[in-house]
């Protein structure tokens, strides 16, 4: 008869690691993806704070002819951020998104911004209009 406590040899297989060259190839394949992608993110953000300006001032434009009808003020009224608040959905100026400048100019003119930084291919110091 056989004895019923036979040893049994169970070999229990490991799991495979990463080698060293596949994670270094993966790394590699992250580092390029990631040096192709930046650019154009960046360029992205650039293009999109110009965007937010010119928005901006379009608003800052709308209201100022805005006031302008309900006042009757004349081509050339200077209106001040108070007197544009009343007109604007938050009562509220727009907030400077890269540190820029509105000015409101005369009723007959453009509202400008002068930005302090380069943005949008636009160098720092430029004057943005709608």
């Amino acid at each position: 008869m056989e004895n019923p406590e036979v040893n049994m040899n169970i070999r229990i297989k490991k799991a495979a690691g990463f080698t060293l060259v596949e994670v270094m190839v993966v790394v590699t394949l992250v580092g390029m993806l990631a040096g192709i992608s930046v650019p154009s993110v960046m360029k992205a953000r650039d293009t999109a704070s110009l965007n937010v300006i010119r928005a901006n001032l379009r608003t800052i434009q709308d209201v100022k002819q805005q006031w302008a009808l309900d006042t009757r003020a004349a081509n050339s009224a200077v209106p001040t951020e108070a007197d544009l608040q009343g007109y604007l959905r938050t009562n509220q100026m727009p907030k400077p998104l890269v540190g820029e400048v509105y000015s409101l100019n005369a009723v007959g003119e453009e509202a400008t911004a002068v930005i302090p930084v380069p943005v949008g291919g636009l160098p720092a110091g430029s004057i943005v209009t709608y």
